[in-house]
């Protein structure tokens, strides 16, 4: 997901230092970011507060989609875990990489994947294929990259052409993606989502 305007803000702010005319001061609850600024010779508090998603009733399932989309709704229960973990992966790899001389990066890249294997492939093998599709469609939603640009980027077109050709033969296309605004599925799924994390199901 990207990252959060306010959290840039605030990173920018601090690092300003009183430019602004703004000093930190104690903070009343951990997580409220709280600085004074000067107005009119008064201090003057400004909380900062986390981000927050605000979504409208629809975005809910109705009881009747929760009925019929039981299947679907299962197995997005089963897949997300191992996109989150995907997600919380990449971006510690990311951040290793981006620290290391270009020379070391490769290394380091073969290393999350062979222990990315050794954690989840048995795991994963167990899987329906229908789980399989979920599970691709869901990667993208929690990074917003495909499976096959996520290949490409870490590993090279080469590697991610390799995997794409490996996958159509089982019937799977790592190039998906997640676009809820235009598939009806999709929009499904984002809305299952929602619904889990707002505890409805």
């Amino acid at each position: 997901m990207k990252k959060s305007t306010l959290i840039l803000t605030l990173a920018a702010m601090l690092a300003a230092g009183t430019a602004f005319g703004q000093v930190p001061v104690n903070s009343p609850a951990k997580g409220h970011y709280t600085f004074g600024t000067i107005l009119d010779g008064d201090t003057v508090p400004l909380y900062y507060l986390p981000e927050a998603t605000i979504y409208s009733s629809g975005m809910l399932l109705t009881p009747k989609e929760i009925k019929q989309n039981a299947k679907l709704i299962r197995n997005v229960r089963l897949m997300r875990p191992y996109a989150i973990e995907g997600k919380r992966r990449l971006d510690k790899l990311e951040l290793e990489i981006a620290a290391l001389p270009r020379k070391d990066r490769r290394a380091a890249i073969k290393e999350a994947e062979r222990q990315l294997l050794a954690d989840y492939k048995g795991e994963l093998e167990n899987y329906t294929f229908s789980q399989g599709l979920v599970l691709i469609k869901l990667i993208d939603r929690e990074t917003n990259r495909s499976a096959y640009k996520i290949v490409g980027e870490l590993r090279g077109s080469l590697r991610a052409g390799l995997y794409q050709a490996i996958a159509r033969i089982f019937g799977y296309n790592l190039k998906d993606t997640f676009d809820p605004k235009h598939n009806k599925k999709d929009d499904l799924i984002d809305r299952i989502c929602i619904s889990i994390d707002r505890g409805q199901i």
